[in-house]
């Protein structure tokens, strides 16, 4: 397998600007593969509500006869549109249906285009669409390529951020090496409209899409994919409140208002987030099935999971949905013995096993500059790295998402998040950005990129003693290959550690890795069985085992 690398991220931007904002190609501009084929309609008609009233979608035939049907999306006045990501190279012919048959300007229309190899450097398009792994541990591209799931947290940044602001950010990003960026796609409890005054919609029992609010977001959407990001929206912001959709809407507005956006941006290089810290459980596990059964269907080609609470898990309750591509969790902000435990012995680390298969990645581990719940003291950059090395380690290896205060809330002054007072002050976005833990995340990647990560799976055994049991602070996390070639421990207070080394190849080197800097120091190899090994400090390590 191909190893992801981040070169070339800006300087094929431009190019991948260029083929994706065509709205009316004809059919002998080529369209590259993976990227995004649009085409307009006009309507003959004019709707009260027309998302509610009608319903557009697109047939597509691909050169080997497989055939893709998806739902155009209304952009006011009388202008239809689909977005459309080819998978196979050659010609391409569409055709659309109307649900009113009489409306001559969206039905029965037909057209075609070619569609040509990539030949950007962007990773994110190069290698192809994401899927789960064939072992279902990971997620990978198209071309068997292991995609690392390094995600920012930055729920409130396209809905305020001034668009020249949002791509120095995201240029910054990149160069910190992260793959994925989370964010808020409606009003939600934090944002009653986007810097504009547009809310993304009104009404309850009758939604009424606004189609200024989304013209908007193309693009800060566009900008996350040109800048060679994946982009992680929440769909349906859920917790409670009346201002949060996913849980003030009836179940049949939430899905006109879901698959609205799906049609929008199912083409973009998207992993969607349905719900955003909602209660899944009961009969709410129930209805939220029947959405995603409802606006995920098999041609959209995009994975999806849940944004849950705080030390929640829905593994049991979603594991079997076919629309359900992997198990993301929080482990929260606590600072508490409880929530150490729940991360490093709960069900990130007893329940990822269980069948089917599925990734496994903390969407929302301890923000840096944030209070802790409990001793009310600020989350520094070494606890934001031993939660997310934790995360890592206790499950096979797939990701983890960081975040920032005064990044998520998208600050531009120093203040607490609205109707988030007890998390404490955040400076500014342009400051929060440089935080240290996020140059850590930096390091992670860099780490991770260095050895063949997908091949580990949790190995507590090889612990000779476990720290953690009397102090769950200093919980050390252990991973190993199958084959017993590669191994890697994260001490978060340094060691000595000793480790049984039965199970590992003989002769294996031995390096420690400086999570803080990003350095390498020699730590011999393994001669002997237990053996123990002690890093030059107390503060974290990371000791890598493999062979030369």
């Amino acid at each position: 397998m191909k190893r992801i690398t981040l070169s070339g991220f800006i300087s094929a931007g431009f190019l991948l600007i260029f083929y994706c904002s065509a709205t009316a190609p004809a059919a002998n501009i080529p369209i590259r593969q993976w990227t995004r084929f649009e085409q307009a309609f006009t309507s003959s008609k004019d709707y009260d509500n027309a998302v509610k009233q009608i319903k557009v979608k697109v047939q597509f035939t691909a050169p080997s006869g497989n055939k893709r049907t998806l739902l155009g999306f209304w952009d006011g006045g009388r202008v239809w549109r689909v977005r459309f990501s080819p998978n196979e190279q050659g010609g391409w012919m569409y055709k659309t249906i109307c649900s009113d048959q009489s409306n001559r300007g969206l039905h029965n229309q037909n057209g075609s285009f070619r569609c040509v190899k990539y030949d950007g450097d962007l990773p994110l398009l190069q290698h192809g669409e994401l899927r789960l792994s064939s072992n279902r541990r990971y997620i990978e591209h198209n071309d068997g390529t292991p995609f690392f799931w390094l995600a920012d947290t930055v729920w409130c940044g396209p809905l305020f951020a001034d668009l020249n602001d949002w791509r120095i950010f995201l240029k910054d990003r990149v160069e910190k090496e992260f793959t994925a960026i989370q964010f808020v796609m409606t009003q939600w409890r934090m944002a009653k409209t986007d810097a504009a005054g547009n809310p993304a919609f009104t009404g309850r029992e009758n939604v009424a899409v606004n189609p200024a609010f989304f013209q908007r977001m193309d693009k800060y959407v566009d900008a996350i994919n040109d800048a060679g990001l994946l982009a992680v929206p929440v769909l349906l912001w859920a917790i409670r409140g009346q201002e949060n959709p996913g849980y003030s809407l009836p179940e049949d507005q939430k899905i006109v208002l879901a698959e609205y956006m799906i049609a929008r941006y199912g083409a973009h290089q998207v992993i969607w987030f349905l719900g955003g810290d909602g209660n899944y459980s009961g009969d709410n596990a129930e209805t939220w099935k029947r959405i995603g059964r409802a606006v995920f269907t098999e041609d959209q080609h995009r994975l999806a999971t849940q944004h849950v609470r705080g030390r929640s898990w829905i593994g049991k309750q979603f594991r079997n949905e076919p629309w359900f591509s992997f198990i993301g969790y929080q482990s929260g902000h606590g600072d508490d013995v409880g929530t150490f435990r729940w991360l490093n012995q709960g069900p990130p680390a007893t329940q990822w096993n269980k069948k089917p298969g599925l990734p496994v990645i903390n969407t929302e581990p301890n923000y840096e500059a944030h209070n802790g719940y409990t001793h009310r003291k600020v989350h520094n950059d070494h606890s934001v790295r031993r939660a997310a090395y934790w995360s890592l380690l206790v499950s096979p290896p797939a990701g983890v998402t960081y975040g920032g205060q005064g990044i998520w809330g998208w600050h531009t002054k120093v203040q607490a998040p609205a109707d988030h007072i007890s998390t404490g002050l955040g400076s500014p976005w342009h400051v929060a950005k440089d935080l240290p833990g996020a140059f850590s995340m930096k390091y992670l990647h860099r780490f991770f990129r260095s050895i063949e990560w997908w091949r580990l799976v949790p190995a507590q055994e090889v612990l000779a003693g476990q720290p953690g049991r009397e102090d769950a602070s200093r919980f050390v996390a252990a991973a190993k290959s199958q084959d017993g070639d590669l191994a890697v421990v994260y001490l978060p207070e340094g060691g000595p550690v000793t480790l049984k080394t039965d199970s590992l190849k003989k002769g294996l080197a031995a390096r420690w890795y400086h999570p803080r800097t990003g350095g390498w120091l020699d730590a011999g190899k393994i001669e002997k069985s237990p053996q123990t090994f002690k890093p030059a400090d107390r503060n974290d390590w990371i000791l890598l085992l493999e062979a030369k």
